[in-house]
């Protein structure tokens, strides 16, 4: 079953009783409830609202992500279970053991996956994209020639419209916000998967920044940011170009964990695919398997 995301953008009391999420709204005095155990994610963006610490430990208990907007709305904090797997111990000596050959081989994978959807999407733009299939049969071990940098120069070129003239960039201008938020959602979901499956978040494969708390994660998500792009892609409407992140957008973004995508040839929710990549993962470290499963963008 597939977890569902939560989000509250207005001023709300949040509390719980009798294994229940109780959702108490300041505006209509309405109370809503919604059993913690079917939540995955829950973002919390208003300055007003209230959470009790007793909703975010059982919030933890059952898995959830907490995320945490600032002022202008964007995702700023995310918080996890610390105790996500009954043999956890288990599977952090197993990663902090790993090889560096092996970590190596599952980068090339990561970056092989992230190329190929990157032109999968291309394709459905219609934009040329045979480039980027070479790029992706061309990745060597580490992808030590970074063949991902390539991809991405010639991808952010031309994944939008030419109206748009976009130039990735953090800071920079729209449609960079809509990938930054859709980006911290993709994170929370992979982050919260990594920690279900028994590994550590922060030790990544290939991302090894030493103020990066979610390095695992940020290797992980990769070959999912295209799914991401994808929706913004059908965001982007030449008639009316759009700069800020409205309710409707956000709405938009918030359905990428039910998005469906294709994992080891089934169909099968984004949030759900996560779980088996980050699974995959786990076995790779311990030695079951040597091949990360990846979804496909068709």
């Amino acid at each position: 079953m597939i977890k569902r995301t939560l989000y509250f953008g207005n001023p709300a009391y949040l509390k719980t009783a009798n294994e229940q999420l109780m959702i108490e709204m300041h505006d209509s005095g309405e109370t809503k409830t919604v059993p913690i155990e079917d939540i995955g994610l829950l973002i919390i963006d208003h300055q007003q609202i209230t959470i009790t610490h007793a909703l975010i430990a059982r919030l933890l208990e059952k898995n959830a992500a907490l995320i945490t907007c600032d002022a202008t709305h964007h995702p700023t904090g995310l918080m996890l279970n610390l105790d996500g797997h009954s043999l956890q111990s288990q599977k952090f000596k197993a990663q902090l053991e790993a090889s560096l050959p092996l970590k190596k081989q599952l980068w090339q994978q990561t970056v092989v996956a992230k190329i190929s959807n990157q032109a999968a999407l291309l394709r459905r733009n219609k934009r040329k994209y045979e480039l980027l299939i070479n790029y992706a049969n061309e990745v060597k071990s580490g992808d030590s020639e970074n063949h991902e940098a390539k991809a991405a120069a010639y991808y952010w070129k031309n994944v939008f419209p030419e109206f748009v003239q976009f130039r990735r960039d953090r800071y920079g201008l729209p449609p960079n916000n809509f990938l930054n938020y859709g980006y911290a959602i993709l994170r929370a979901i992979v982050a919260r998967s990594l920690v279900g499956s028994g590994l550590l978040p922060t030790l990544g494969i290939h991302h090894r920044n030493q103020y990066n708390a979610y390095c695992l994660a940020d290797d992980i998500m990769e070959p999912y940011r295209p799914f991401t792009d994808m929706l913004v892609c059908g965001m982007i409407d030449p008639a009316q170009p759009a700069f800020e992140i409205t309710v409707d957008f956000k709405r938009k973004l918030l359905s990428l964990p039910a998005m469906d995508v294709y994992i080891e040839g089934q169909k099968s929710p984004l949030m759900n695919a996560v779980q088996k990549t980050t699974a995959s993962l786990a076995r790779c470290f311990e030695g079951k398997s040597r091949k990360i499963a990846y979804p496909d963008l068709k």
